[in-house]
């Protein structure tokens, strides 16, 4: 199973979420083609209501953990109550763009 599989698999499972969007970025950063290093993910869950982002975020991390141990490099994340998604009408921020590896500009 490839990671994004895995990745929504763990999401889907656990937060039971109103939108799921796992998109991998990969190709946008200097990595060979085919990797799956880089994600974006759209989270939508009724298990956000009353939490601060980085509890949010805390509680993506520890679902992913193996993930973002030992095959994630970058993660981001965009994750929403029901309301919050409604106010945004489905969008959500662009990630930016990478500057790692040969792309990054020397001073």
């Amino acid at each position: 199973m490839n990671i994004q599989s895995v990745i929504e698999e763990k999401l889907l499972s656990h937060f039971q979420p109103a939108y799921l969007e796992v998109i991998n970025e990969s190709h946008q950063h200097n990595v060979p083609m085919g990797s799956e290093t880089h994600f974006k993910v759209v989270l939508v869950s009724p298990s956000f209501s009353g939490e601060r982002l980085i509890n949010r975020h805390r509680a993506v991390n520890a679902v992913l953990k193996d993930e973002l141990a030992n095959h994630i490099h970058a993660l981001a994340l965009h994750t929403y109550t029901d309301s919050e998604w409604q106010g945004l009408y489905g969008g959500a921020p662009d990630s930016p763009a990478c500057l790692g590896g040969l792309k990054r500009k020397v001073s």
